[in-house]
């Protein structure tokens, strides 16, 4: 069942991407060129402009990941004990660092720095990272089999660190983990990862009956200014490719049970 919903999920996200739904505009103006339908061809190309546009000035994907970043804010106070601190995945490209045979990040970075900075705070703490490969086409890289070099760049103890190298989701991030560290009642555990997927994160550590400490870091959104206009296409088209996916993700982890609500707060 987890492969089906791994792959679906693969699947449905190359569709509903809003990328492919501009990719799918652009191929149909051409389709209608081609056959002689000029007008529907204008009409098309005049809404992936409006689009465009719209995009560029706009910073649509923020007002989109604003309420995922500030529905759990890192805990107003770390604990004084921590049992151990758990790290998810996706601040770093394997297929890249494969290929260049050193540790490559990508925009998720502050996940990698934020672990090692309470890895020093805690010297007693657990670490665990948890990550294989989320890739269809590249399942042999996995993340945990290169984050190593980076953290003994960062000063961390290898022997501290347990690696989970099998999942491919955050679902498996956690299911993994918990089968590998098997939490006991009262521990104290550190969840750190991007503030957008916190909320799903933490859906799904409460589904699996172990409750976190969230620490949320990598954040998109910038706070009091919702209306503020930059000319950047790029960043916001990719924001909003974030934002998407991640809220559709929290409605499939929902609606397979994967996640106790629809839209997780930080207590269980």
């Amino acid at each position: 069942m987890d492969n089906i919903f791994f792959y679906l999920s693969k699947a449905v996200w190359l569709v509903l991407a809003p990328a492919s739904w501009l990719l799918l505009l652009v191929v149909a103006a051409w389709l209608a060129v081609k056959f002689g339908k000029h007008i529907l061809a204008r009409r098309l190309l005049a809404t992936l402009a409006f689009i465009l546009l719209g995009l560029s000035l706009l910073p649509v994907g923020e007002w989109l990941i604003a309420p995922l970043e500030n529905r759990i804010p890192s805990a107003a106070s770390l604990p004084a004990d921590v049992t151990g601190i758990i790290l998810l995945s996706g601040a770093l490209d394997p297929v890249l660092s494969a290929s260049w045979g050193q540790a490559e990040t990508g925009n998720a970075a502050e996940r990698l720095t934020a672990f090692a900075a309470l890895a020093r705070l805690y010297p007693q703490a657990q670490l665990v990272f948890t990550g294989g490969s989320g890739s269809v086409l590249t399942p042999q890289y996995g993340a945990a089999d290169y984050v190593g070099q980076l953290f003994a760049q960062l000063g961390i103890d290898s022997a501290r660190i347990l690696y989970e190298r099998e999942a491919r989701n955050t679902y498996e991030n956690v299911v993994n983990s918990k089968a590998l560290v098997q939490p006991s009642a009262g521990e104290t555990w550190v969840l750190v990862t991007s503030a957008f997927h916190m909320p799903r994160s933490v859906g799904i550590f409460c589904q699996q009956n172990w409750e976190v400490v969230p620490y949320s870091v990598d954040h998109y959104s910038v706070t009091g200014q919702p209306l503020r206009l930059e000319v950047d296409l790029a960043k916001h088209l990719q924001m909003l490719d974030t934002a998407t996916h991640e809220w559709l993700g929290l409605l499939a982890y929902y609606l397979s049970g994967k996640t106790h609500q629809l839209f997780p707060q930080s207590t269980c």
